[in-house]
Parts: C-alpha cells; sequence; structure tokens
C-alpha cells in the first residue's frame, strides 16, 4: 500500500478538526503547517466559554441570511481565525506557513491570513467571496483547490 501524498494527509486532518466544529450551517477546519509540522489547528465556533450554536441556535438561520453574507451576525469564529488565535496564544509564528482548509476563506479571514504571513492555502471546496481570492492574489499568495485524484 503507498503511502499518501502530505497534501492528502494534512487535508485530512483539516477535515477531522472540522467535525468539532458547533456550527448549524458549515464545518469547517483548517491547520496551519510548516516544514511538515502541524503548527496550529482551528474550526468554526463560538468563543471559549460561550454557548455554542447548536445548543441555542444561529441567529443567521432564523434570519434567512445567505451564506458568505453579514459575518458581523454570526456569533462565531471562523476556523482561519481560529488557527490564527490558536497560534498566538500557543507562541508559535504561523508566517511563512501553508495554511490546509476544507473551505476558501471568506474576505475577512483572507485579510487577517495576509496578514500573517500565510503563504500558501489549499482548500477542499470554494466559498461564495470573490473579494477574498482577488485580495490573496494581489498579496501574492498561493491558493490552491485541493484534488485527492
Amino acid at each position: 500500500m503507498s503511502r499518501p501524498s502530505w497534501k492528502k494527509y494534512f487535508m485530512d486532518i483539516a477535515v477531522l478538526v472540522a467535525r468539532r466544529s458547533t456550527c448549524r450551517r458549515r464545518q469547517v477546519g483548517a491547520i496551519a503547517v510548516r516544514n511538515k509540522r502541524i503548527l496550529a489547528t482551528g474550526y468554526n465556533g463560538a468563543p471559549a466559554g460561550l454557548p455554542h450554536c447548536i445548543d441555542i441556535g444561529c441567529l443567521r438561520e432564523e434570519l434567512g441570511v445567505a451564506s458568505g453574507e453579514r459575518h458581523e451576525l454570526c456569533r462565531g469564529l471562523h476556523a482561519e481565525q481560529n488557527v490564527i488565535i490558536q497560534a498566538a496564544y500557543h507562541g508559535a509564528s504561523i508566517k511563512g506557513a501553508v495554511l490546509y482548509c476544507t473551505n476558501i476563506p471568506c474576505s475577512i479571514c483572507a485579510k487577517m491570513l495576509i496578514n500573517a504571513g500565510i503563504r500558501e492555502i489549499i482548500y477542499q471546496e470554494g466559498y461564495p467571496d470573490p473579494m477574498a481570492e482577488e485580495m490573496l492574489k494581489a498579496a501574492g499568495v498561493t491558493l490552491a483547490q485541493f484534488n485527492d485524484a
């Protein structure tokens, strides 16, 4: 049996991390990796110590807000935001790292990832936010969809 590629290995871990999500609408997982070492992980959900959306409901769902719109109405943090926060909290620089994420980051996360020094983003699925892709390209961040084939 042949060993899977590193990209598949890390994407599989991002998918596993997404299972910890407490979002009712979309489960997203992300990991920052440099030199084949996982630096931080993140999934989308409410801030530490606050009630989870799966327990108390989703305001965006109740208001009928479409995916990719009105992020300020969400109680949760995005997986990419949690990667940055976890890295900072534990003193791990993610400058020059690759982010493996189950979805393309939104424009808010894209700005944060650019400033955090992420050099490449490998994602599994798209997300309805073309501005994010434009900013990442303009900043020189490589964006590639994961291809398992």
